[in-house]
């Protein structure tokens, strides 16, 4: 089984955009590792990549080389794989204590944020880039906080190299780093778009200190030095969203900087430190889920008081708890587990359909639909790569959903809202392999 890593300040950098600045930061391997990375036409190729180096890395470059592996299966709709791959767990508080039933209660995440976000001018949403579950509570909270009359929104993936973003409606590769590669991030800009929010790219190619600074200068400078009354949501990851210094060590988080530079105390909620990574029952947040059992984000509420509860209250306010959905399925019939690579899997040929099921939050609350594939799809060229474009949108466009197909007979399903789609199969060279249009019925 892969080693699991407590981590305080996140993953190494953010993706290849941030790898230039702290060159000075790898080992020389490692930065050969990345820059070759680097290079890979696309995603795929950047898996299969990392697959072939994986045997034959270091320790430490292995970290580092899991890392951005779990990164592509993310961006290749490999959900549960993702997160297998690299079972990130944040180091807790010492001595903290779990709540109890007794004492707390459970509640809507969505509702109680939003009640919250009312009496706030500023939202911050973290999540974990490997993560695509973490990108469902944004993806809701963005038209409840329109409905308050938050106006702007700021997400870390954004790039401020498409000046036609807002004007287009959906974004493409160009709009920002490789995060928002992953169909979630790109159904959330496009949503935010949709809602009417001005979007303001914040990020940057800094380190430490230096990074978190300049990502509040920029907030303040984007959105409150031009409206003072502005309401403004942010997705961030991780740390960023921290009111206090801790997690990045003495660095002081984006948060902590914007609420000096501004006066305003951000509403802060975090899914990071309570994420499901395994199937262990016993860690913290399967202990947590069982004794308050959800089918949605939850929240826990004082029965007393009817506050929040935060294993961190003094970095943000709010815990989410989202809801077990890993399931090694995700790997098919024969369940290749923790082996990354299913060709060295020595498993026999399979016959007939390999089923590699996704996880059931992929419908969104029932505004997806699940559209049945297979890898019969890809013409025999494996592995190959299936995105799903929504009508009239060109391949440089972020597909609606995507899966990555690894083997013979496998089949899946992707997740769609209804409406006509035009299904593109390609290789790790970028070449088509197959194309055809669908429509999805609505219920």
């Amino acid at each position: 089984m892969l080693a699991r890593h407590a981590v305080r300040a996140g993953f190494i950098a953010a993706l290849l955009v941030c790898a230039g600045a702290a060159a000075q930061s790898f080992a020389p391997s490692a930065l050969k590792l990345l820059q070759t990375m680097g290079r890979a036409p696309n995603t795929l190729a950047r898996y299969q990549y990392l697959i072939r180096e994986l045997p034959r890395l270091t320790p430490e470059d292995r970290v580092l080389a899991l890392q951005y592996l779990s990164f592509s299966q993310a961006e290749l709709g490999l959900y549960d794989q993702a997160v297998f791959s690299f079972p990130l767990k944040n180091s807790l508080p010492d001595k903290l204590v779990l709540p109890t039933p007794a004492d707390w209660k459970s509640a809507d995440a969505v509702d109680t944020i939003a009640a919250l976000a009312a009496q706030r001018r500023i939202v911050m949403v973290n999540e974990a880039h490997h993560d695509a579950h973490t990108r469902q509570l944004t993806l809701e909270l963005l038209p409840r906080l329109r409905a308050l009359g938050y106006g702007y929104f700021a997400a870390e993936a954004l790039g401020s190299d498409d000046p036609g973003l807002a004007k287009r409606g959906y974004p493409t590769r160009r709009s920002g780093t490789e995060y928002l590669r992953d169909p979630l991030y790109g159904d959330i800009v496009r949503e935010a778009l949709r809602l009417g929010y001005i979007l303001v790219p914040y990020d940057n190619a800094l380190a430490g200190q230096a990074r978190e600074s300049a990502q509040a200068r920029t907030l303040f400078q984007q959105v409150f030095a031009k409206d003072p009354k502005a309401r403004l949501f942010v997705h961030a990851g991780y740390a960023h969203i921290d009111k206090a210094a801790g997690r990045l060590g003495d660095v002081r988080p984006m948060a902590m900087e914007l609420q000096a530079l501004t006066g305003l105390v951000p509403l802060s909620v975090d899914q990071t430190d309570f994420l499901e990574t395994n199937l262990d029952a016993d860690d913290a947040y399967h202990r947590l889920a069982h004794a308050f059992p959800s089918s949605q984000p939850e929240v826990l509420l004082n029965r007393s008081t009817g506050q929040p509860w935060s294993a961190r209250p003094t970095a943000y306010d709010i815990d989410v708890i989202l809801p077990a959905g890993l399931s090694l399925d995700a790997f098919g019939e024969f369940k290749y587990g923790y082996r990354l690579n299913p060709y060295a899997s020595g498993m026999p040929h399979v016959v007939g359909h390999n089923e590699m099921q996704r996880a059931s939050w992929l419908t969104l609350d029932g505004r997806r639909r699940p559209y049945p594939i297979g890898a019969a799809l890809c013409r025999g060229n494996l592995p190959c790569v299936l995105d799903a474009y929504y009508d009239g949108e060109p391949n440089a466009a972020i597909a609606a959903d995507r899966y990555a197909f690894m083997g013979p007979n496998e089949t899946t399903k992707l997740y769609l809202r209804p409406g006509r789609y035009r299904l593109r199969a390609s290789d790790s060279d970028g070449n088509t392999l197959s194309e055809s249009r669908i429509e999805v019925a609505s219920p």
